[in-house]
């Protein structure tokens, strides 16, 4: 398995509130996670950075290698994390209403699980076709699914920022969960809407089918993004699996 991740602060903002992390388990299970904070400058900081570091901490210390304990456990701490970031928010005033969104992934033998609360998404890049596997936790995400509102509209849509589902800032931390299969060559792509906001799928497919390194190819996404005019911190981590996945 290779991996490579790069954040960015952007073009136009003071401090990047963007957190990730990748972290491996006692049986060598790869958890990766993407945050991007929300509530005020230092809230949406402090959020990412407790979700990212707090479930990449305790995911060290497990010793599963299996979809139903994986499933389990991401269900049981990020609702414990929720709480957490709930009860800290309460405490500091200057931090009340933080939250953060999260993409996270776990990657098994064969297959990988991918779970978000709010815009931060994650990519299959699979056979020179990039698919979006998470959907956003949006207002105008709500509004296309309602027929109220087609994809170009949203692009501008005044409340496009509107998440409607976070970690922290409200008790509802139900986490969306899925299952896929995995294999040699795929890409996983994770990212912060920094980057999906300013780059189109297009754009971000070419790059990753393209002959960069990993390393160089979150470089460059980035650089399209602050080329495209930057607006929002950026964040990019892709996974590839190398061998018949690793063990």
């Amino acid at each position: 398995m290779k991996y490579a991740f790069q954040s960015d602060i952007g073009s136009h903002r003071d401090e990047n509130q963007d957190y990730v992390g990748v972290f491996k388990n006692k049986k060598n299970v790869l958890f990766s996670i993407v945050a991007d904070g929300i509530g005020g400058r230092q809230g949406g900081d402090v959020a990412s950075e407790m979700a990212v570091s707090h479930l990449g901490y305790l995911f060290q210390s497990t010793d599963f290698d299996d979809v139903t304990n994986a499933i389990k456990w991401l269900q049981i701490e990020v609702t414990q994390e929720n709480d957490e970031i709930l009860e800290t928010a309460q405490k500091y005033s200057d931090l009340n209403g933080m939250g953060t969104t999260i993409v996270v992934t776990i990657i098994l033998e064969n297959q990988f699980i991918v779970a978000h609360l709010g815009d931060s998404r994650c990519y299959l890049f699979k056979g020179n076709e990039l698919k979006q596997l998470t959907s956003d936790h949006s207002l105008v995400n709500e509004l296309i699914k309602n027929g109220k509102l087609s994809p170009e509209e949203a692009k501008n849509h005044p409340q496009k920022n509107i998440i409607t589902k976070t970690l922290g800032i409200s008790s509802n931390s139900d986490i969306d969960v899925h299952t896929y299969a995995w294999k040699v060559h795929d890409q996983l792509l994770l990212c912060t809407d920094g980057l999906t906001n300013m780059v189109s799928d297009q754009t971000i497919a070419n790059i990753l089918g393209g002959p960069l390194e990993l390393e160089q190819k979150c470089l460059k996404l980035i650089e399209l993004t602050n080329q495209a005019g930057g607006r929002d911190n950026v964040t990019v981590l892709i996974i590839q699996a190398e061998d018949e996945v690793d063990k």
